[in-house]
């Protein structure tokens, strides 16, 4: 990368504010930082599996404490009047009052507040169709040809979208996982980040987060593909060319993987297991269908996104080890949401099943917490009574576990990363808002305290500058 000074008077000014967003401690960080791309190019090779590797840095931060708040731990587990601690960018503590503080922590008061895990997204699109909604910034579809698994997301990812710190002040979103579009049969990989301030993308991938691979099924490509006259224009068509690609890659991997083919080599680390399928589908039957394409080509199906007949087939998602990231409430906006019902979640989660709820939205990820509690609600209306904590598990180690980053983050225990969120009230309250924000340990979002609240270049001298909304 060139010197710092030949950077353009954007950057600098991107650079300052970044910095200024997460105090003084924060520009021991940044510096660090400079040489966040230094190793790219002696990674790049013809057999690099990693060509882009994440240049994430945690900020610096503080042994602190919570005590005294209602601790919801993630994995379903509540702890009244508890105790957390982190040092180091991990948890080192969790238990009720009883536990002592050690020297030389700060201690923060939780009394009468919520103490979760970091709130994590599987499906969204920050970035990638940032705000604001223009065509200039719409880079989520490679609708060019019906299957793309040679695109990368991260390299449509704009960091300076707005969207990153909404998600971070209103919704407590510590982690994401950004998906290309749905316009394709396969639309390429996913990439998970850390939501934090960094100019360039591979400063906020999540270290060690394996790739995922974006499929959808149902009216999308059917409709994409076939008003140009184009396979597949039927859902039959969608199932035929899904096959073909896998034949085509299984060919590829018998004679030896020869050549490069970013196409093929994305669908063989699908085969290894080393790329998680993250597939769009609505319909229980095409779940079905979809669960069967996974076996009859040897790939795993780590969730089905939307999902809103998930309810219908929960039983065999819980036998097939597959989440279900869902809306609470969405359905009837076309033909395949039609059967959509807000008892949903409920009834995956009565079976036995795994339940995310996701976003799909620059809006909804900034509550992603009312979500859930709309979904618990409409369950409880229906007779099925889930508890708080672990209706939190929809929002942190399910989606944790469903990305492959749930042996680092998703719940608090010990040697995990310090992701962690204080509620000034329960979270599953429409009163409820975040109050710190903490990633790896570092304090990121503080409602108390305007200068950890991040801007980027982009919102600098735009109508209500500075403004969380």
């Amino acid at each position: 990368m060139a010197p710092a000074p030949f950077l353009h008077g954007g950057m600098m000014t991107f650079w300052r504010n970044t910095c200024a967003a997460v105090g003084a401690l924060a520009l021991a960080a940044c510096a660090t930082t400079q040489g966040d791309q230094t190793d790219t190019a002696s990674a790049n090779s013809a057999v690099n599996e990693n060509p882009y590797p994440s240049t994430y840095h945690a900020y610096p931060g503080a042994p602190t404490a919570l005590v005294g708040a209602t601790v919801f731990d993630g994995a379903g587990g509540r702890i009244d009047g508890g105790t957390v601690l982190f040092a180091d960018g991990k948890v080192v503590g969790v238990g009720d009052g009883s536990m002592a503080v050690p020297a030389g922590y700060t201690r923060i008061d939780g009394t009468g507040k919520f103490v979760t895990p970091g709130i994590i997204d599987i499906h969204s699109h920050l970035g990638v169709y940032p705000s604001p909604g223009i065509e200039a910034l719409s880079d989520g579809n490679e609708a060019t040809a019906p299957t793309t698994p040679d695109v990368w997301a991260e390299h449509s990812v704009w960091p300076q979208d707005p969207g990153f710190s909404r998600a971070l002040a209103n919704g407590g979103i510590t982690a994401l996982q950004i998906l290309p579009g749905s316009a394709n049969l396969v639309g390429g990989r996913s990439v998970t980040l850390k939501n934090v301030p960094a100019r360039t993308v591979q400063g906020m991938k999540f270290p060690g987060a394996p790739y995922g691979m974006k499929m959808a099924c149902g009216e999308n490509p059917k409709r994409v593909y076939g008003g140009k006259g184009r396979e597949p224009s039927t859902r039959m068509g969608n199932i035929a060319v899904d096959r073909q690609t896998f034949l085509d890659a299984k060919k590829w991997m018998a004679e030896g993987r020869k050549g490069r083919d970013l196409a093929k080599e994305t669908l063989a680390g699908v085969m290894d297991g080393k790329i998680l399928v993250q597939n769009h589908c609505y319909r229980a039957d095409e779940m079905a269908f979809m669960i069967d394409l996974s076996k009859e080509m040897g790939y795993k199906i780590s969730a089905f996104h939307h999902a809103v007949e998930s309810y219908k087939i929960a039983d065999l998602l819980r036998e097939n080890g597959i989440c279900s990231a869902v809306w609470a409430d969405w359905f009837g906006f076309k033909m395949e949401s039609y059967d959509g019902i807000p008892e949903n979640a409920a009834l995956i989660h009565n079976a036995g099943a795994c339940v995310v709820i996701h976003s799909d939205d620059e809006n909804g990820i900034q509550r992603l917490n009312q979500e859930a509690a709309k979904a618990q609600a409409a369950g409880r209306r229906a007779g099925i009574i889930i508890p708080d904590e672990a209706v939190i598990r929809w929002l942190t180690l399910n989606p944790a576990t469903a990305m492959g980053i749930g042996d680092v983050t998703g719940s608090l225990a010990n040697g995990k990363n310090a992701d962690v969120v204080l509620w000034n009230g329960n979270p599953l309250s429409v009163y409820s808002r975040p109050e710190k924000v903490w990633i790896d340990g570092a304090l990121m979002f503080d409602a108390n305290d305007p200068k950890r609240r991040p801007v980027s270049d982009f919102e600098l001298g735009q109508p209500g500058e500075g403004d969380v909304k």
